[in-house]
């Protein structure tokens, strides 16, 4: 059109002048008549001129924009609240050599164009005559967003120092609490102690968040395909400075003698190495309100502190995440920032937390470690970091992955195998874990094939304490060659990839490692005097054996007992007893909130001197990373014990936050500055063993051991992509998608997809009925034995259509009676061990059962 105008001809008879004012100003008259947009051409006109600001607003989102010799947004508002409120609240900028531009500075005077839907603000000029860019910011309205366009132009390309398109000063740093971002992990504003301080993450969405109202800000960022980084910053005024930078190229850290691949900086500086330059670039940042109390609500947790579960699993859950390939338990303030791939427990964060976002990137996490923490042979490395500080000379590679410094940390093999395990649970990605396959049997037969003496017990790199190295997490305690805690960690590894091998379709592999697991259950079992671990003096399992046979670590090792108990591998329930009997008696006499790592103390020569007398750090002081262990174990045999440890966990995150790495065990008072995402995993233990809320790839197993306070719990919960409430009390249990409700008294499996309901019974893999149908219904398991199957169906409403039962594990070809509100019939299973029958819904309830003659 504009093209057509230009032309000499019927509507311009010779070129017009455009470079002089009265030139352009006829110009736009003759294109606002033609486009019947004279009134707009009339603000824009008396916009430009008077430089005032002009607002925006789209629901609960409003914006002040402010233009002239500079642009920005001056204000914005969520829900009537200002987030935003200085001149400088939200502009772009870039940094050349030693030289920053912004566009709180332009080279001329902006131009508005104001419109209902689209507003544009052109000639945003900024820079001088070695560099200048041309942006023009598009402003949208799209549903429940705003949408701010960035379009930039460079006069040439030059590699930038910084750049930021755009930069967001929020009024204070205590605006909001932090930052959820896209791949699940969080920028926690409580962690920045100094100003300034600098955190920065690969994320394209940022959702604010703060605990003392329901407003919430979603930000996320389209680059047509970029890469995109954020940066948080402390600012020296007290204001939380958000900028967005993007690249075609990969954004790295900026690699110096100082900060190597650090993400968190104290003091002024980049975070973030040169860019290489482009000629433009083309970013969108959305803007959403979020009503956090809706987003966040977990239901009604009757019995315990809901805001403070949820505050728990929403914060320091999290922390442990430093960036969308790195997971991890320590908190990425830490110094030298350390990931430990010897914890199994990363991905069951993700059981807690109940953000699809985090089990994602998890997933893109545990492929980055596959190609590149796995060595050629099948070791795992044990550790990353921003810097090579902890690792043993020359035992680290360029992605950052090391040996540490403090031995061979064995235990990093199965830690992989088990979170990528449970990972499969959680989200049930078949095409994901076929990818992993190859990486995990190669794990798993690395450290199988340390049973040198085919014992069935993994040996470690060092034979004796007389070394002064670790094998394990515990690691200045020198733990060698037969070590309980890793050969555990190995038991539960194996017993859940057997699993996962039958279900691809490998069952040599499935046998082979099913039978070293049962090996190394029973060898683990014996008494010391039998090359066992049990030691019958003492009423618990030892730590390890030396190459020599002699026994070390006598003391009660907490994590040890308590995996061999969770895990499975301790099924003697007598033996179980004496063990959280006697634990449990000294937490009494003691008054700890929580379980030590030892109940007393190694002996001299056992770890590092330092850490004697007990109790002191390792040798003796509390650390609650190893709370979902412990809590799984006690919740099965008296879970009202279970429960007081997470409740004085949450008393506890009342306190303080949970924000060290450990408690004193002299005074209880918190210990270290490295804050851990173990923290959280009594809480997560609460939900996995005391709620019984158990994600597996092919149904979500309930398995509750609550205590009556606990009675009339709602949970609101998300799995596989479906929205579940969870109902739970004592001796009544139910699930439910919104369509379909089922209820049992005992534990059972729940699936549902479409039109059909998978139900479970009890643990069983396979389902024991599938019903089929489109209407809502509700299915009370009243029991489900070998010799009778009764349920009662109510329908709710929906189409009346019929619903079809299809009732498996019977004995095939056999003769059962069928009854449906008292009315028998006899029918047959077929070959298969089936039944198959329609009931048409009705008003009243249908009581059926199955009985065999």
């Amino acid at each position: 059109m504009l093209h057509y105008l230009l032309k000499p001809g019927k509507f311009c008879p010779k070129p017009m002048v455009f470079n002089s004012f009265f030139g352009k100003l006829a110009w736009l008259l003759f294109f606002m008549v033609i486009t019947n947009n004279i009134p707009a051409f009339a603000a824009a006109n008396q916009l430009q001129r008077s430089g005032k600001t002009y607002v925006i607003e789209n629901g609960k989102i409003k914006l002040v924009l402010n233009f002239g010799s500079g642009a920005s947004v001056v204000s914005m508002a969520l829900n009537g609240r200002k987030v935003v409120d200085a001149h400088d609240g939200m502009f772009t900028s870039l940094s050349f050599r030693d030289k920053t531009y912004t566009s709180l500075h332009l080279l001329g005077k902006a131009l508005v164009v104001p419109g209902k839907d689209r507003t544009v603000i052109d000639n945003i000029n900024y820079g001088d005559d070695e560099l200048s860019v041309k942006e023009t910011w598009t402003f949208l309205k799209k549903r429940d967003q705003l949408v701010w366009q960035i379009a930039r132009k460079f006069s040439k390309i030059v590699p930038l120092t910084a750049t930021s398109t755009p930069v967001i000063n929020f009024k204070s740093i205590k605006t909001w609490d932090g930052a959820f971002q896209g791949y699940g992990g969080l920028a926690w504003f409580y962690l920045f102690t100094k100003k300034p301080s600098s955190y920065g993450v690969h994320s394209q969405t940022s959702r604010f968040w703060n605990s003392r109202n329901a407003d919430g800000l979603d930000v996320s960022v389209s680059a047509n395909g970029n890469q995109v980084a954020m940066t948080y910053k402390y600012t020296a005024e007290d204001r939380l400075s958000y900028s967005i930078v993007s690249s075609p190229q990969d954004i790295k850290p900026l690699m110096d003698k100082d900060t190597h691949r650090r993400l968190f900086i104290r003091g002024e500086g980049n975070l973030w190495a040169p860019l290489p330059g482009v000629s433009q670039s083309n970013l969108s940042v959305m803007f959403k309100y979020a009503d956090n109390n809706a987003r966040y609500d977990r239901g009604h947790l009757a019995g315990v502190d809901g805001d403070q579960v949820s505050a728990v699993l929403n914060t320091i859950a999290r922390i442990g995440v430093i960036d969308s390939l790195h997971y991890g338990g320590n908190s990425w303030a830490t110094p030298y920032g350390p990931i430990c791939l010897h914890e199994q427990y990363i991905a069951q964060l993700g059981l807690g937390i109940n953000d699809p976002a985090y089990l994602k990137g998890y997933q893109a996490c545990l492929d980055f470690y596959r190609d590149h923490a796995i060595k050629a042979n099948g070791r795992v490395y044990a550790r990353w970091a921003y810097s090579n500080e902890d690792a043993a000379p020359g035992q680290f590679n360029k992605y950052g992955f090391y040996e540490a410094q403090w031995g061979t940390l064995m235990d990093s093999n199965p830690d992989y195998v088990s979170n990528v395990s449970d990972l499969f649970d959680l989200t049930g990605d078949n095409t994901w874990i076929r990818g992993q396959q190859k990486a995990c049997e190669k794990a798993l037969d690395w450290i199988l094939n340390r049973d040198e003496n085919h014992n069935g017990l993994v040996e470690m790199m060092n034979d004796n304490q007389h070394e002064q190295k670790s094998s394990d997490w515990i690691d200045i305690v020198w733990a060698s060659y037969e070590n309980a805690f890793v050969n555990a960690k190995l038991y539960y590894a194996l017993t859940k990839w057997v699993k996962i091998e039958k279900l691809l379709g490998n069952p040599a592999k499935a046998e082979y490692y099913g039978a070293f697991a049962a090996k190394l259950k029973e060898r683990f079992n014996k008494p010391t005097s039998r090359g066992g671990f049990w030691d019958e003096k003492n009423n618990c399992y030892v730590h390890w054996r030396d190459k020599n046979g002699t026994i070390h670590g006598r003391n009660m090792v907490t994590p040890v007992n308590f995996m061999a108990i969770a895990y499975g591998i301790c099924d003697r329930q007598e033996r179980a007893n004496q063990i959280l009997n006697s634990i449990e008696q000294q937490m009494q006499q003691e008054k700890l909130f929580f379980w030590p790592l030892t109940m007393s103390s190694y002996e001299p020569g056992e770890l590092r001197k330092d850490q004697l007398p007990f109790p002191n750090y390792e040798n003796g002081d509390l650390f609650l990373s190893w709370g979902a262990v412990g809590v799984a174990a006690y919740s099965r045999y008296q879970p009202q014990i279970a429960l007081k440890y997470v409740k004085n966990v949450l008393q506890q995150y009342g306190k303080d936050g949970l924000a060290f790495q450990r408690y004193s065990r002299k005074d209880q008072s918190g210990q270290g500055d490295d804050i851990l995402a173990g923290n959280s995993l009594a809480i997560v233990g609460l939900y996995q063993s005391i709620y019984g809320v158990n994600p597996l790839y092919n149904r979500l197993y309930l398995d509750p051991h609550l205590t009556p306070e606990l009675s009339r719990t709602v949970l609101r919960y998300r799995y596989h992509d479906q929205d579940l409430k969870i109902k739970l009390s004592p001796g009544d249990y139910g699930i439910a998608d919104g369509r379909i409700e089922v209820r049992a008294a005992s534990k059972f499996g729940f699936s549902s997809s479409g039109n059909q309901l998978n139900y479970f019974n009890g643990d069983s893999e396979n389902p024991a009925m599938q019903v089929t149908g489109s209407c809502r219904y509700k299915l009370t398991i009243n029991s489900w034995t070998n010799k009778q199957k009764t349920w009662v169906f109510n329908f709710l409403n929906g189409k009346k259509q019929p619903l079809t039962f299809h009732v498996k594990e019977l004995k095939p070809s056999t003769m059962y009676s069928l009854a449906i509100n008292g009315k028998v019939r006899r029918v047959k299973s077929d070959s298969k061990g089936s039944i198959a029958f329609s009931e048409k819904p009705s008003a009243s309830a249908r009581k059926i059962s199955i009985t065999a003659f």
